[in-house]
């Protein structure tokens, strides 16, 4: 195991009707801009109540932050902020309104410094603005983590990007929220949290027993109630497992001491830039593809994987990460979450562009550093 240096300072209010524990929660006095996305907060009840737990409060609105936060949205959102005069972000929403919060925070607390020279480098911020969350859709960890990821139109690009100035202050989770969403961005974000715990855990093996067992029993969760989730969508015990593994599944405790990939979410990230596929789909598509390929350099851990995980039990190794890729896809594609380019819409020419604007931009990926340009159109192309 590596050493490790970790922190999180991120209070998390868990269970039903916590909304209203906002009027304590955010600072006395402040001036609060409530940031949101299409609108959905409207028809489940989540703005009111926000409203209501933030009266007394100076509050301000911004609505419209998109899927893929945009750039330019988000420098839209820090006028408002200095219009309002806030001293306080609430985000509303999901990991994409929380993602675009941050980057918000940060561009507010270090003025004169671009928000994309932000992204491209963190360590230019200076300050951020304080901020919390109410969750409404577990997917992304970004509730409780300092990640962020931001999409521009012109030039083309989607970066991740994080600094420990912009965890939040506290994140509101409750179960109840999440209940009206659409199937697809339940199973969209089942495929996110799944590949979260995966990025960190299938990678090289370096003796982490506790991150490797607390990663399996997550991934056992997922396993099991994703599906139930998807049959009984009313279920809010299910609703409640679903988000604790989301949150714990990038709150940064599994990845301390081991050294994580995260190919697939580039790779995936350039698909969802190019092409605007939904980013679990993106996901689902690379995934396979990366397993397969770094199948040699992974082979401890996708042997333990198939193992632990899924519970097989063949004595032919080789047949025995078969079968994990296979049973992978085969969750996937249960959720209703297509695996193949084809299956998504992309064309099959993504994966040249892809894999060029790799080479463009100097990027090996991969734990081992051994995923260029090369690899990625292989990747793509197996999952054509």
């Amino acid at each position: 195991m590596e050493n490790f240096d970790f922190f999180n300072p991120t209070r998390i209010i868990f269970g039903k009707d916590t909304i209203g524990k906002l009027s304590v929660l955010v600072p006395a006095k402040s001036r609060v801009l409530v940031c949101y996305g299409g609108g959905s907060i409207f028809k489940n009840g989540v703005y009111d109540q926000v409203m209501l737990a933030l009266k007394g409060f100076a509050v301000a609105e911004f609505g419209g932050i998109e899927a893929n936060p945009q750039l330019g949205t988000c420098e839209k959102a820090v006028l408002a902020a200095h219009a309002h005069r806030a001293d306080f972000l609430l985000a509303v929403g999901g990991g994409s309104v929380a993602d675009a919060v941050k980057l918000i925070a940060a561009s507010s607390g270090t003025p004169g410094v671009p928000a994309w020279d932000l992204v491209l480098d963190s360590t230019k911020m200076t300050a951020a603005l304080p901020f919390g969350v109410v969750l409404t859709l577990p997917a992304t960890g970004s509730e409780m983590n300092n990640g962020s990821v931001i999409s521009r139109i012109d030039p083309i690009d989607k970066r991740a990007w994080g600094n420990p100035l912009v965890h939040p202050l506290f994140s509101i989770l409750d179960p109840a929220t999440t209940l009206s969403l659409p199937p697809r961005q339940v199973a969209n974000g089942i495929v996110d949290t799944w590949m979260h715990i995966c990025e960190q855990y299938l990678t090289t093996d370096n003796n982490s027993p506790v991150q490797n067992r607390f990663a399996e029993s997550l991934l056992r969760t997922v396993r099991e109630e994703g599906p139930l989730a998807m049959a009984n969508p009313e279920n809010l015990a299910v609703r409640a497992n679903l988000m604790w593994a989301a949150t714990m599944g990038l709150n940064g405790i599994i990845g301390v001491g081991v050294v994580a990939d995260w190919s697939s979410h580039v790779i995936g990230h350039e698909l969802t830039a190019l092409y605007g596929v939904d980013h679990g789909r993106s996901l689902a598509v690379v995934f396979p593809g990366v397993l397969t390929l770094c199948r040699v350099s992974k082979r401890a851990k996708l042997l333990r994987y198939a193992r632990e995980v899924w519970g097989l039990t063949d004595a032919d190794e080789n047949v025995l990460m078969d079968k994990a890729i296979e049973q992978t896809i085969l969750f996937f594609e249960s959720l209703g979450v297509p695996t193949t380019l084809r299956g998504c819409g992309i064309p099959s020419e993504a994966a040249d562009i892809v894999a060029d604007r790799i080479a463009e931009k100097g990027w090996m990926l991969g734990e081992g550093k051994d995923i260029g340009p090369k690899e990625v159109r292989q990747i793509l192309i197996a999952r054509s």
